[in-house]
């Protein structure tokens, strides 16, 4: 697989900084990250990332929102939620809206490779 064009949407600083050291491990390279949903909408039509990973909770506009938004604009987006345990219902709306996976926090190299690479296969362009 090529390098990916990957924008993280997370508001916490962290969790965007080790997303960012795991993607560039595996090979990935981040073009943007940012905070809120508002900030992810506004974003993705500016930079268009090949795959975008997404919190489910943040303030101002929450991942699943964003994430219907993104996709009614961009229907090929790529979007994986980050979720922490007890979500089970957000993921499964935000799949239903057409997120094509999600990862568990805390993230783990491989997990995310692997996600990373079966949404890849199954919906590139």
């Amino acid at each position: 697989m090529d390098s990916l064009r990957v924008m993280v949407v997370d508001d916490s600083s962290i969790t965007i900084k080790k997303l960012t050291q795991i993607l560039e491990q595996i090979g990935h390279s981040v073009i943007c990250s940012c905070k809120t949903g508002t900030e992810a909408l506004a974003y993705y039509q500016q930079y268009q990332p090949d795959m975008v990973t997404m919190d489910i909770t943040m303030p101002d506009m929450d991942g699943i929102e964003a994430t219907r938004q993104i996709i009614n604009r961009f229907p090929k987006a790529l979007i994986i939620m980050v979720t922490s345990h007890g979500q089970e219902q957000m993921v499964i709306e935000s799949i239903d809206i057409g997120a094509k996976g999600y990862i568990l926090k805390p993230i783990k190299a491989d997990k995310l490779a692997e996600m990373i690479n079966q949404v890849y296969e199954k919906y590139k362009l």
